[in-house]
């Protein structure tokens, strides 16, 4: 039995879709041991996984949201970010993994920083786990950059640019993580380098339905298909939530994951989503999110954390921040989107590719959010079939797939060679 750690380090988005592939490795015989931030705790236990704890500042810093301010936001991002940020990050992982004894490390995006040093150290393969596609292509720039092109060198470009920035601004970090572990100063550069010239596999958790493959990737890099986050065994849907369902038409689902990071703007949000509501004249379900949206009548309900694949498949249609689990879920359920996505990282990115994919019509700024256009955009895909039938084709090729069965098979395959 080989043992498998997962470091998956971002939100609960990022966290989920792996907890899906950590069963389906158990499922095959391996041990897999989970390190995430210590607020997910609960959501990789209950799924039956060992968890190692990572502390989190950032989370700790906000919450009590109303004293966070947008810019005390941005600034607790920043410092994340930072150098420093990400140093004391790694070291957590460090203390938190270290000690166990792994044969294959998979890495998300922010947990490769350390991930490399400690792989190395320890002399064993490591895999990629992306859900955002960043690798360099000429097809598009990195998603985290957003929604635009550069034309097909521009794009390349933007991706090596970027690269070589994240190794100039995080080079001495490398170093700190390389000296706890035993090893040799080195360049940042240098390391990319000799990973990407040794093939070290990176996959990529989405459908090629929804994003092809980029022919100009080199091998080892592969899209695999969507990871679906494990359900934990004793979840039972909210009672009320059944009620309403079973008291009307399939409902519009709202939510907005992590974006709406104020009560302030919870606030806001909420009459915004109240008013779309009552224009499209339909009922609804609106996800709380981090910041407690609220908002309630005869035809609409509030819910908390509910298990995206079980809610979407009862909705007559999703509006989302178009974050890439929220995303997946949407399109695995088949129904119309409306896209809300905040101004940042990948969101723009899948936002402008649903519109694209003909499932939703031109995206919403979050912070450009006119409450009666959305309500028409609303009524406008419940009424369209040409929305539906898109969602209904795209969602037949995505439950073909199985990309946590790819991920098995990747990691099965890379252990074979030590």
């Amino acid at each position: 039995m080989s043992t498998i750690a997962i470091v998956a380090i971002g939100s609960r988005g990022d966290v989920a879709p792996l907890t899906g592939v950590g069963l389906r490795l158990q499922q095959a015989g391996h041990r897999v041991i989970m390190v995430a931030y210590q607020a997910f705790a609960d959501l990789v236990t209950g799924c039956g996984l060992e968890f190692r704890g990572v502390a989190d500042d950032l989370a700790d810093a906000s919450a009590d949201l109303a004293d966070i301010s947008p810019r005390q936001a941005a600034k607790a991002m920043a410092a994340f970010l930072s150098p420093r940020g990400m140093q004391v990050l790694g070291d957590r992982v460090l203390a938190a993994v270290r000690d166990d004894p792994v044969d294959l490390l998979l890495l998300s995006p922010f947990a490769e920083l350390v991930g490399h040093p400690l792989a190395d150290a320890l002399a064993v393969p490591r895999i990629g786990v992306r859900l955002q596609p960043i690798s360099a292509t000429a097809d598009h720039p990195p998603a985290l950059l957003g929604a635009w092109t550069a034309g097909r060198y521009g794009n390349r470009v933007a991706a090596r640019v970027s690269e070589a920035l994240v190794d100039g601004l995080y080079r001495k970090a490398v170093n700190h993580f390389r000296a706890q572990l035993g090893l040799p100063a080195a360049a940042a550069r240098s390391l990319r380098r000799r990973r990407t010239e040794a093939g070290w596999p990176i996959l990529y958790g989405y459908s090629p339905a929804v994003l092809p493959r980029p022919a100009d990737w080199r091998s080892g890099i592969e899209v695999v298909g969507y990871w679906w986050p494990a359900r934990p065994a004793d979840w039972h849907p909210p009672i009320e939530l059944v009620r309403f369902l079973e008291a009307g038409p399939p409902p519009v689902v709202i939510g907005f994951g992590s974006t709406v990071n104020s009560l302030a703007a919870a606030e806001k949000m909420s009459a915004a989503v109240m008013q779309a509501v009552r224009t499209a004249g339909t009922r609804a379900v609106i996800q709380a999110g981090w910041a407690g949206l609220d908002a309630g009548g005869d035809d609409v309900i509030t819910v908390g954390d509910v298990p995206h694949d079980w809610l979407f498949a009862r909705a007559a249609a999703v509006v989302h921040h178009c974050g890439a689990g929220t995303t997946a879920a949407g399109l695995r359920a088949g129904v119309p989107i409306v896209a809300v996505p905040a101004g940042y990282g990948d969101q723009p990115f899948w936002a402008r590719r649903l519109f694209e994919l003909g499932v939703s019509p031109q995206p919403f700024r979050q912070s450009h959010l006119d409450p009666k256009s959305l309500g028409v955009a609303i009524r406008t895909v419940l009424s369209t079939n040409e929305f539906r039938d898109n969602a209904e084709g795209i969602a037949s090729q995505i439950n073909t797939e199985d990309g946590a069965g790819q991920v098995v098979s990747t990691v099965e395959k890379v252990l074979s060679y030590r």
